[in-house]
Formats: C-alpha cells, sequence, structure tokens
C-alpha cells in the first residue's frame, strides 16, 4: 500500500547478493511497514526458507532475500509476480521465486519444501485463514509476522475497512491459532494537510476508489468542515509457533446464551 513520497507534513537454494539490512535498500522497502522491517532484520533468516503471502510485485521478497536462504513470494495476480520476477532478475537475486497461488487455500509447507518452513510473512495481506494456514505450515519455533490495517486506518473517511482490525482481535486470533505473540504495536502516520486544495488534491488518486465504497462524500465533508488530517494506522505483529503442548486451550464458546 505505497504512497506520495511526501503527501503532507506528518506528526541455500540459489544466491543471493551480500546480507544486507533492509533499511539499506530505500528503493524496495518504499511502502513497507518500517516497524516490522527492524524487527525482522533482528531476526536470524540465514540458512532459513520465507514465505511471503500476498506478495504482489515481491517488495517483502526482495527486502528479505538477500539475508534468507530462499524465499517464495506467493500472490493471485499473475500480472504483479511479472513485475517481481523481473525486479528479482534486475537485483541479481536467485534464491527467490514467485508463485501463483491463493493465499487462503495454497499449503505454506508444500511452498517451502524440501526445506522446513522458517518463516511466514504476510504484509497486508492477512485474514484468519491466512493465520491459519501459517500456524499449520511452520515448524515449531517458526515466525509469523504480519502488518494488517487498523480500524483506525483512514478514519477521517468515517469507514473502517472491511479488512481493518483492531490490538485484542489480532491478539485473539493467533493465540487461538497456536501462536505466541512476540511484538504487536500500531504504526501510525498522520498527514497534515496546510488547506482544503491541498487535502483534496493529495488524496485525488484515491478518490475512484472511494467514491465506490462511499468514503469520498464523508470524507469531502471533513474537509470542507475544516479537517486537515488523514490517519493511515497499521497493526504490526510477530508471533511464534507454539509446539502443540505449549499451546493454551481453546476459548469456552461464548456464542449461546446461558441458560
Amino acid at each position: 500500500m505505497p504512497g506520495p513520497a511526501r503527501p503532507g507534513s506528518r506528526s541455500g537454494k540459489g544466491s543471493a547478493p551480500p546480507s544486507a539490512s533492509v533499511a539499506e535498500q530505500p528503493r524496495i522497502v518504499l511502502g513497507l511497514s518500517r516497524c516490522l522491517l527492524a524487527w525482522l532484520d533482528a531476526e536470524p533468516l540465514d540458512g532459513r526458507t520465507v514465505v511471503d503471502v500476498g506478495t504482489g510485485r515481491g517488495r517483502m521478497a526482495l527486502a528479505l532475500a538477500p539475508r534468507a536462504r530462499r524465499v517464495v513470494g506467493l500472490d493471485k495476480d499473475a500480472g504483479a509476480l511479472v513485475d517481481a520476477r523481473r525486479a528479482a532478475r534486475r537485483a541479481g537475486l536467485a534464491n527467490v521465486v514467485f508463485v501463483a497461488g491463493d493465499a487462503e487455500e495454497a499449503d505454506y509447507r508444500a511452498l517451502a519444501a524440501p526445506d522446513p518452513l522458517h518463516v511466514v510473512v504476510a504484509h497486508l495481506c492477512v485474514s484468519d485463514r491466512i493465520v491459519g494456514r501459517a500456524a499449520a505450515g511452520l515448524i515449531d519455533g517458526g515466525l509469523f509476522a504480519l502488518v494488517a490495517l487498523h480500524v483506525a486506518h483512514w478514519r477521517e473517511t468515517g469507514q473502517a475497512s472491511r479488512f481493518a482490525c483492531d490490538e485484542a482481535r489480532t491478539t485473539l486470533v493467533l493465540e487461538t491459532a497456536g501462536f505466541r505473540v512476540e511484538r504487536l504495536e500500531v504504526e501510525r502516520e498522520v498527514l497534515v494537510f496546510s488547506s482544503r486544495e491541498e487535502a483534496f488534491t493529495r488524496t485525488a488518486v484515491l478518490r475512484p476508489r472511494w467514491e465506490a465504497d462511499g468514503r469520498w462524500t464523508a470524507w469531502a465533508r471533513f474537509v470542507q468542515a475544516g479537517g486537515r488530517t488523514l490517519t493511515r494506522s497499521r497493526v504490526v505483529a510477530v508471533a511464534r509457533r507454539q509446539s502443540a503442548g505449549d499451546r493454551c486451550p481453546p476459548l469456552p464458546d461464548q456464542s449461546r446464551s446461558p441458560r
């Protein structure tokens, strides 16, 4: 979900080039969560296999490939994968492959085979089913790293995304799937516009989508009333797959009314 550079002021198999921090790859990491990238920089990836679900044009996969044994990028968008493969060739990355498939249906362990699956990354491609697929594919102790839209994302439009979640919901889904949450934060950026004209100009690229889903009317009303901010907010988390003996028992079913 890349954004403009400055929309306003702000409040193994194959081979890889020499290992480099993702912070040293500015063109690749544009639009990726800086918080998650920093956390992944601290995770040892040498000799490990990573699956990047919802890889799109491969930004996350390409950012991690120099440090990993092998990276598999998965996405349904065949056109985006063409761009991802082209970018990998330009970068000289022979240890990253891109596969067409549905992230909610794919067998992540099979994608990593014959290697064990050590890390799954889901950057703005998160659902309960994807969390479950990650839990099923990872080895015990394997890492699941995710970025999801937060309920406060674009709050000025008066409408939360149907894919948005909050901290409590994210924790519940991860723990229910058998993960132990190690870190969880909300990454927030508030864009501040100097005038009504700038607010509309900077969000013009979003207008077709926002008109289609009903957000634009509320956004225009907010700006006309003097609003000059736009919030970007994402939940960022890393969690470790627990062995069966370490997992918490399932939560009791509270969907039924007590008798």
